[in-house]
């Protein structure tokens, strides 16, 4: 339990009772009860936590003393976190090194060498400490919940039981470290990515929200089955074995048995072997056509894109739900906090059984210093505060204080520098009215247009041949003028307001690359001069540095994007979804892990190297497999020998290039030649999850917060937009009653409030 009681005993007594004489009773106690000074740290340390847990909509159910709740914002600062994330990095990153590794320049069979192997416990070694912070970490987490709240929750429970089967499995393979075993399936590999999903709670919210969407897609799923294996059946039927050889070639070659008829259709499903599936049959007779095109069109046009629909309409709904309960989180913070200040309030107005409770403005504002968050929104919140005039704060007002932490962000510049002489007033005229952007941009274009026609012009000749003169000169003509540039705008704007931009930061910074640069040319090479082509005197030729130039140039043009509205709402959206939608790329990186060394374990060493394709054995059939390096459209004739599952880097290639599903019908039937029949459920599996569910939801969440973003630029007042998933989810999102908030604050097992 707690080493100091959280609320004066006149507080804490009848802290059950809801009804109206308890809580006159209690703040009649409360107006006699007196507060010192350790009690009064206490307190605002404890509605500091609550606040901040508010902030970041976390769980109060935590211990609210003054020790624990030291640990606490320790446990949740910025350095520990960092450092728990790099250990999380460390331990995944361990699949590269560990055998089979992954330290080889290429993974191409015909050329692939030995690769570099980690020293004899070198691995172990790292994957041990590893494992040791994860038990520190948990320690700390059931120390600050407390056991009862630790059995209530599941995914420390699944914590406690990976840290300890991973510890147990790296035990057992103490036995066999540094001779490898080539059938050996290390059970910690797989669940290592727990590590990574324990520790974002918005992860587990958004796998919460997968694994409740996936029953109700069940019915397209069924029906898009349904028509596969109803066209598959058509197709045997159609596609029959002629009696003439000529005939056959549809059937040799895509339906000759019920898996290979299933499969040729699957990956017709994903357009992937479109038109070479149809082409047998079509040049033998047009009219087949019409069953290839019938199938995709009701497959790919209709029913997938029927599943995109039903997993974005499913998804969005429990994600809704999961950012409903996150505000419930953050109401509960907000009262919390608020009951523990206006404790402090010992003039509490007090009418018969009517109460208004308060707390004093410069406590909420001593707490609110202390409260770490943005900097923008804590000015904003205490700004609201000092406006009550009264010097005390109702309970109302001071949940809406944190209403500025849903609003959009509006940007304030520095006020431009005053000058009395006239050149410096019309710069800033020119540059405050975007003249000087316009003029800028089209500066920008006409460079990149000499560019192009330079490089068009000497596409043909190798680099000794090629004459710098003129494309020197006219870089040193535009980089002056860029500089230029700059220099005025920092003169027009003032040294803070040309900062406050962030496009100005972006040219500026190009634009000094591009003038050291161009220094350090004219350093090594001299001056420009016609056929002006000396050879190399430095680190980097005269040819390599001028090609840099080029593509800083080029890379500077991009400062066109905020000028063009939707070019720049795409950017935005863009930069929006790598900030605040990592949960889904978390999900897709464990996903992608546990299938990488599922198919290391599964076809390492499946496909052998070239020169002994010919003497390799089929264990599923027990014959020689015959060398297909001349047939067209096989894995051997495409040469992708650099495909595989050989090592943990290869694999995840190899699962990206099926995930696009451009010729993944190769890997396919390459995979099942040499393993088994049975290799092809690996596969779908894996397009199913990838290909078909996570892209399915992240196009949709792209959809969202493009409209979201494209809603919100129609006011000219904001200047910057700052995309989370509970802002996209906004207008949705009820408030909880208040009704819901006191219930579950009454079921807080360390805080006992009198509400």
């Amino acid at each position: 339990m707690e080493d100091y009681p959280l609320l004066p005993k006149s507080i804490l007594k009848n802290s059950r009772d809801y009804g109206l004489n308890g809580r006159a009773a209690d703040l009649r106690a409360r107006r006699s009860s007196t507060w010192v000074t350790g009690e009064e740290d206490l307190y605002i340390q404890q509605a500091v936590i609550l606040i901040e847990d508010a902030i970041h909509y976390r769980s109060i159910n935590h211990r609210m003393d003054l020790r624990s709740l030291r640990v606490y914002r320790w446990y949740f600062s910025r350095i520990y976190q960092r450092g728990l994330n790099v250990v999380i990095t460390v331990i995944l990153a361990l699949a590269f090194i560990e055998k089979p590794s992954s330290m080889s320049v290429t993974s191409d069979l015909r050329y692939k060498l030995s690769p570099w192997e980690a020293p004899c416990g070198l691995t172990e070694s790292i994957e041990l400490i590893c494992l040791l912070i994860f038990t520190l970490d948990l320690t700390i987490k059931v120390y600050l919940i407390d056991w009862e709240e630790f059995w209530k929750c599941k995914w420390l429970m699944c914590y406690l039981v990976v840290i300890v089967g991973s510890i147990v499995d790296w035990t057992l393979s103490l036995s066999v470290v540094c001779n490898e075993v080539r059938h050996h399936l290390s059970i910690r590999k797989i669940i290592r990515p727990f590590f990574l999903l324990q520790n974002s709670s918005l992860m587990k919210k958004t796998l919460k929200c997968i694994k409740r969407t996936l029953p109700e897609i069940t019915s397209v799923i069924l029906l898009i089955l349904l028509h596969l294996c109803l066209f598959t059946m058509f197709g045997m039927v159609i596609f029959a074995r002629g009696e003439e050889t000529e005939d056959s070639g549809e059937w040799e070659s895509y339906f000759k048995d019920l898996p290979q008829s299933l499969s040729s259709l699957l990956v017709l499903l994903t357009t992937a072997n479109n038109p070479d599936v149809m082409t047998p049959a079509y040049s033998s007779n047009r009219s087949y056509s019409l069953f290839f095109i019938l199938f995709s069109s009701i497959g790919t046009y209709f029913l997938m894109h029927l599943l995109t629909a039903a997993i974005y309409n499913q998804f969005r709904g429990y994600l809704l739900l999961s950012i409903q309960t996150s505000v419930l989180r953050r109401c509960m913070g907000i009262r919390a906090a608020f009951e523990l200040l206006s404790g402090q309030n010992l003039s509490q107005s007090l009418a018969g059984d009517n109460t208004v409770e308060r707390a004093q403005v410069k406590t909420v504002v001593k707490v609110l210093k202390k409260v770490e968050m943005k900097a923008y929104y804590k000015q904003a919140i205490i700004k609201r505060a000092l406006q009550s005039y009264s010097g005390f704060i109702e309970r109302e007002a001071f949940q809406k204080l944190f209403d500025e932490l849903d609003k959009d962000r509006i940007k304030e510049h520095p006020p431009v520098p005053e000058y009395t002489s006239r050149l410096p007033q019309k710069i800033q005229c020119f540059f405050r009215y975007y003249y000087g952007t316009q003029v800028g941009n089209a500066v920008a274009l006409v460079n990149i247009i000499c560019i192009f026609i330079i490089l068009v012009m000497d596409s043909h000749k190798i680099v000794s041949q090629r004459d710098e003169f003129y494309l020197e000169t006219i870089n040193c003509f535009f980089i002056v003028y860029y500089l230029l540039e700059m220099i005025l705008k920092i003169i027009a704007l003032g040294w803070r307001g040309y900062l406050s931009y962030g496009n100005n930061i972006f040219d500026g910074l190009l634009t000094v690359f591009l003038v050291g640069l161009q220094i350090s040319i004219f350093a090594t090479y001299r001056l420009p001069y016609p056929n002006w082509n000396p050879a190399q005197k430095g680190l980097l030729s005269l040819w390599e540095m001028a090609r840099l130039v080029n593509m800083l140039i080029v890379f500077r043009f991009l400062r066109i994007i905020p000028n063009i509205k939707l070019m720049a709402l795409a950017a935005s959206t863009l930069v929006d979804l790598v900030k605040n939608l990592r949960a889904f790329a978390g999900i897709l990186v464990v996903v992608y892990y546990v299938f990488a060394i599922l198919g290391v374990w599964l076809f390492r060493g499946a496909i052998p190297a070239p020169g002994n394709i010919s003497a390799n054995v089929n264990s599923s059939t027990n014959r020689m497999t015959v060398n297909l390096s001349e047939n067209c459209g096989t894995y051997e004739q495409l040469g992708y020998w650099a495909n595989n599952f050989d090592d943990f880097a290869s694999a995840l290639v190899l699962l990206y290039n099926i995930m696009v599903v451009n010729n993944w019908q190769v890997f396919l039937e390459a995979y099942s030649r040499y393993t088994s029949e049975w290799s092809k459920i690996y596969f779908i599996f894996w397009w199913l999850t990838s290909s078909v569910l996570w892209v399915n939801l992240f196009v949709a969440l792209i959809l969202e917060n493009f409209i979201y973003k494209w809603d919100r630029s129609h006011d000219s007042s904001i200047t910057e937009v700052e995309t989370t998933l509970q802002l996209m989810f906004r207008e949705h999102i009820q408030k909880p009653s208040e009704e819901e908030v006191v219930t579950r604050l009454h079921e807080h097992p360390h805080l006992h409030l009198t509400l």
